[in-house]
């Protein structure tokens, strides 16, 4: 019996379902599983939800949050809460067999999964390869006063992330959100259902004291069954995210184009996190971010941890993500390494268009 023919949900990928019917009924009704992908839709990305709320149960137990007195690799301090994150989401991949690579902002070096019962659980997940590269805590400057932050995912199929085409090979990416709830956006594009991208809010609940390392238990409930920009018509108030607004003061266009949204009466929407501010836009169903480079001022997003995640969530939800340094689409272009960098414009597609003509056309 095939899972679509099945009434329950499946056993066979260490996710206990009860608490969580309408997430695994909203999956089945994707009929993903039936161009194998049923361990992306009923191990992967379960596992990585459970994660989640792992991290935003710890989030609420350190009232401490101090420096780990360790660097990354790239050098940035680390703090406690990046740690304790980094791992709880590392345990979570290690048993889902199907992600044999696996490589975070923290640690940023694409390494072999090792997998808890992986011997009987690879046979049942059939051929599905997939490589997970995550920001396990983004927003670690404004974390400390307690404000919204959250982590980053992107699911890419085959072994490795690196020099492939991020518009073909990443097929999926979740956004968790530590808030006053904790909620995830989660966006699926595959190649054999292109046409049809799917994204979609779902709020997650505290794990159970019952649940086990051997078989999580997702208690959430889908939100928004379907996230999407709204039609610029529509739209009754704009809103705008200006990142690094100190780079306006050296680079005119961008000046020009903050007192474009200030003179048309924009709404003022900026945290100083990507995650927040990024879903401010997808749940209001209107808005732009912009994190732009200038000569003073370079790239800081990472592509593989942040930007092609987000482009990838911003596109299934209607939106474009581009470059502002050449307009080009983020997800156009292969990642090298693994601290390859680069500035975003991202939401509504007529609001990124208007940002792409003052940034990048009034050049001369």
């Amino acid at each position: 019996m095939t899972i679509q023919e099945s009434k329950t949900p499946p056993s066979e990928f260490g996710v206990d379902w009860s608490q969580s019917a309408d997430l695994y009924a909203h999956l089945k009704s994707l009929n993903l599983h039936d161009h194998n992908r049923s361990a992306l839709l009923f191990s992967v990305i379960p596992h990585i939800l459970s994660a989640i709320s792992q991290v935003a149960k710890a989030l609420r137990a350190s009232h401490e949050v101090a420096l780990a007195g360790t660097a990354n690799s790239f050098g940035d301090d680390q703090l406690n809460v990046d740690v304790v994150a980094e791992n709880l989401i590392r345990a979570s991949l290690a048993q889902c067999p199907s992600v044999r690579t696996a490589s975070s902002e923290e640690d940023p070096v694409e390494k072999t999964v090792v997998h808890v019962n992986s011997s009987t659980e690879v046979r049942q997940e059939g051929q599905e390869t997939y490589t997970v590269a995550f920001d396990p805590l983004d927003g670690s400057s404004i974390i400390a006063p307690n404000w919204t932050v959250g982590t980053i995912v992107g699911i890419w199929d085959g072994v490795t992330a690196l020099n492939q085409p991020p518009a073909e090979r990443q097929v999926a990416a979740i956004l968790g959100v530590y808030g006053p709830r904790t909620t995830a956006v989660v966006a699926i594009r595959t190649p054999e259902n292109n046409s049809t991208p799917i994204c979609f809010e779902l709020g997650l609940h505290d794990s159970p004291a019952s649940a086990t390392q051997d078989s999580k238990i997702i208690s959430c409930e889908i939100g928004r069954p379907v996230v999407k920009f709204d039609e610029l018509s529509t739209v009754k108030t704009r809103y705008f995210a200006p990142a690094n607004l100190r780079a306006a003061a050296d680079d005119r266009r961008y000046m020009d184009l903050v007192n474009h949204y200030i003179t048309q009466k924009y709404t003022l929407r900026y945290s100083g996190g990507l995650v927040p501010d990024a879903v401010h836009a997808l749940v209001k169903g209107h808005g732009v971010y912009l994190s732009p480079v200038t000569d003073k001022s370079k790239a800081k997003l990472r592509r593989l941890y942040e930007l092609c995640p987000l482009a990838l969530l911003v596109e299934c939800a209607g939106g474009k993500a581009i470059d502002p340094s050449d307009g080009s689409d983020i997800l156009a272009k292969p990642i090298g390494n693994c601290d390859e960098r680069g500035g975003l414009i991202c939401g509504s597609p007529e609001e990124v268009d208007t940002a792409r003509e003052f940034l990048l056309a009034r050049a001369v």
